[in-house]
């Protein structure tokens, strides 16, 4: 049985305390040493299997044209404000600048704009070097030169190749900006003060909840050397694997948030048995298997469905969610065994001076009044729910691009300089290639058709590889816009496929922007594959751990309304920009298109925690009315603790500079304070108080074939002898 397995680990700890902090000490301090020692960087690969702009870039690669490796953007204009056709200083500075990056190791090719200036035909607008690097790269005003800068592929390049680029003399008569690819992969994110931010807030929660510094460091000294093992293992893993860059980040806010969370649930409970005078390793024995059994239940469930996003068949959302799961593993793994020991070393001191109240009287005076008016309280709530989830419908995914960075950042001025001299298509270029087949008039009706689109700002001349075309083309549009992927859809469906009707030849889309709609667009229609498993999951769950039909029904209900409530204030917040200032967001930008399954993933076993937890604690007052007012009554300081906690670390993130991290910060937070307070403490006794004994109705013949499961031990377990 789960309680007793988990007793007789929690008595062990206790018992060999100094061994197993010992363990656990050593083990984060050889995988940090380890991983600051071999450790590799973590990389952002967008790489998915099956999309029509992966078939682009494979194609592209096996002809070796050099357009399917990593590019990089050296954005020059003159300090002096005049073109560099009337200021010779900057034109020279230009000319050396150009010869410096060309000669940088790795560098296959570089547009010249001072030689454009020359009238160098070898290089002059619309014309391909050796490499394939296309395009003008002098803007039609001659204030802004771009050197396009073509690298190989990522694998072959390291994060040296960036630093090299970086250190390019400069002229004082130029004003050099960089961003692109090279910087995507490998430039280091700000250090994040949102984690320091988060434990802080944390520990003045338990403080003022415990009224005790040993108790309030106990979860977070826990949390943090968890989070330390869970890190340095990524990096470790980053040389076998592509660990997105997000991974850490993420896997820092979900830790550190149920790694709390899951060490306050068992302190809460060895706390309330030393006061009624169990010995310490006693207390911690019987803590271990009450609380223990809903922390493994909850951290299997939320592990369980991260590592469900392999749903979506999108690799680096695969590996990510991997890595984060690992996170909340360990953190399973140090609640029950490095907490029970560190309390055993605490011994009566974590009780601190306050007494411990089993029952908050606050509490139960307001679930009596909701109670008492259950119709108008499920009514409103349900109905603000629905009004803040309204939003979902303007959902539009994408991935946030250089324009959402800073303004201080060389990538964000690099990406408005070009905007500014060449037009914002220019940030993301689309890519066609182009199987001829045997046919190569058909890459000039395909040009010509393109240049026709109201869409592309220009079309370069097509440059041919064996029997493959390739046509570099400019949006009008930035590559985040709506505007633009509404013009790569265009593209596929009747451009491209009108143009080479007929033919033998056969295009595919790729490129920046195009491969960006892609993503987002496999994530959506994955996204309700995935959403309906996890309920089902879910349903199919609580209804094995509480033996009712309505009380999963009706939690499937709860857990879409809140969530789907985050979703519409995400939209608000980074799509409309309402309140976008107050949280560091320079413009409004997409939702990143993996956040939504992602958070749905996390929360959702997030909510299951907190759901178990209250209805655990109901069903063992009687199940009735004033079962539902005993149940709040004992768990809700405890809840609303646990989710302030939640609360305060997933929100300290959007201190984040990184759009994405503001995002997932912004939505989970909302999602936690939305369903530990208008959800289980307003929603789930008013709809209990309205269903009654209904609540807890399940077919005979069904409970007859469901296996038993339980996730709190009988109350004859949970029984403690009082200190004569």
């Amino acid at each position: 049985m789960l309680s007793s397995t988990l007793s007789r680990l929690g008595r062990g700890a206790a018992r060999r305390r100094w061994w197993v902090i010992g363990a656990w000490v050593t083990l984060a301090v050889l995988v940090t040493a380890a991983a600051g020692s071999f450790g590799a960087r973590l990389q952002d690969q967008f790489t998915v299997p099956g999309l029509d702009s992966q078939k682009a870039n494979d194609l592209i690669a096996a002809a070796g044209s050099g357009q399917d490796g990593v590019t990089a953007q050296v954005v020059a204009t003159p300090t002096s404000g005049r073109p560099f056709t009337d200021d010779e200083a900057a034109s020279a500075a230009l000319d050396e600048l150009q010869a410096d990056v060309a000669a940088l190791p790795h560098v296959l090719g570089t547009t010249d704009p001072a030689g454009e200036l020359d009238g160098n035909p070898a290089t002059a607008p619309g014309v391909t070097d050796a490499h394939g690097v296309a395009g003008s790269s002098l803007s039609p005003d001659g204030r802004v030169a771009l050197v396009r800068v073509q690298y190989p592929p990522l694998e072959e390049l390291s994060a040296a190749d960036l630093d090299d680029l970086k250190a390019v003399p400069r002229d004082a008569a130029l004003r050099v900006e960089m961003g692109g690819d090279l910087f995507f992969a490998y430039e280091q994110q700000p250090a994040n003060v949102g984690e320091l931010v988060g434990i802080v807030a944390a520990a003045v929660i338990l403080l003022l909840a415990f009224g005790s510094f040993v108790a309030a460091a106990l979860p977070i000294g826990m949390a943090v050397l968890g989070l330390a093992v869970g890190v340095g293992a990524m990096e470790l893993a980053a040389n076998v694997l592509v660990i997105p860059s997000y991974a850490p980040v993420l896997g820092a806010m979900v830790g550190l948030g149920v790694g709390i969370d899951y060490a306050l649930f068992v302190v809460t409970r060895h706390r309330e048995y030393l006061a009624r005078g169990m010995k310490v390793d006693d207390a911690v024995a019987r803590s271990l298997a009450v609380a223990g059994r809903p922390v493994v239940f909850a951290g299997g469930i939320v592990v369980v469905s991260i590592l469900g996003l392999a749903v979506a068949q999108v690799p680096f959302m695969t590996i990510g969610g991997a890595a984060i799961a690992l996170v909340v593993l360990l953190m399973v793994t140090a609640s029950v065994t490095l907490l029970p020991a560190l309390l055993a070393v605490a011994g009566r001191r974590v009780a601190g001076r306050r007494a411990v109240e089993h029952t908050s009287p606050g509490w139960e005076r307001w679930t009596r009044h909701v109670g008492r008016h259950p119709r108008a309280y499920a009514l409103g709530v349900t109905a603000l729910l629905v009004a803040l989830a309204a939003p979902v419908v303007a959902l539009r995914v994408g991935i946030p691009d250089d324009g959402a960075l800073p303004p201080t950042a060389t990538q964000r001025q690099a990406y408005d300089l070009v905007a500014d001299g060449f037009g914002p298509g220019h940030n993301g270029p689309m890519v066609v290639a182009v199987e001829l087949n045997g046919d190569p008039d058909a890459l000039t009706w395909l040009t010509d058709a393109m240049a026709d689109d109201p869409g592309l700002a220009g079309v370069e001349p097509a440059i041919v590889r064996d029997d493959l075309g390739i046509v570099v083309a400019y949006a009008t549009t930035g590559p985040q816009d709506e505007a633009t992927a509404q013009t790569a859809t265009r593209l596929r469906d009747d451009v491209m496929s009108a143009a080479l009707a007929g033919t033998p030849a056969v295009a595919h889309l790729g490129g920046q922007a195009a491969n960006f709609a892609d993503v987002g667009q496999r994530v959506n229609d994955r996204l309700p594959w995935f959403v309906g498993a996890v309920l089902a999951m879910s349903f199919v769950l609580l209804m094995l751990v509480f033996r009712s039909v309505l009380v999963p029904l009706k939690a499937v209900l709860l857990n879409l309304l809140s969530i789907g409530a985050s979703y519409g204030v995400m939209v608000m917040v980074f799509q409309w920009g309402w309140g976008g200032s107050l949280i560091g967001l320079q413009e409004t930008v997409p939702i990143v298109s993996f956040i939504p399954m992602f958070m749905f993933a996390i929360l959702f076993g997030l909510s299951m925690d907190y759901e178990v937890f209250l209805l655990s604690r109901v069903r063992e007052e009687g199940m009735d009315t004033e079962a539902v007012v005993r149940g709040v009554a004992r768990t809700g300081r405890v809840i609303t603790c646990a989710a302030a906690i939640m609360v305060c670390v997933f929100a300290s993130f959007v201190l984040g500079a990184d759009a994405a991290t503001k995002m997932f910060g912004v939505g989970l937070a909302t999602a936690i304070l939305l369903d530990a307070t208008l959800v289980r403490m307003v929603l789930v006794p008013a709809t209990m108080t309205l269903l009654g004994r209904a609540n807890w109705w399940l077919p005979g013949w069904l409970d007859r074939v469901l296996p038993r499961v339980e996730v709190e031990p009988a109350a004859d377990e949970v029984r403690v002898p009082v200190a004569v």
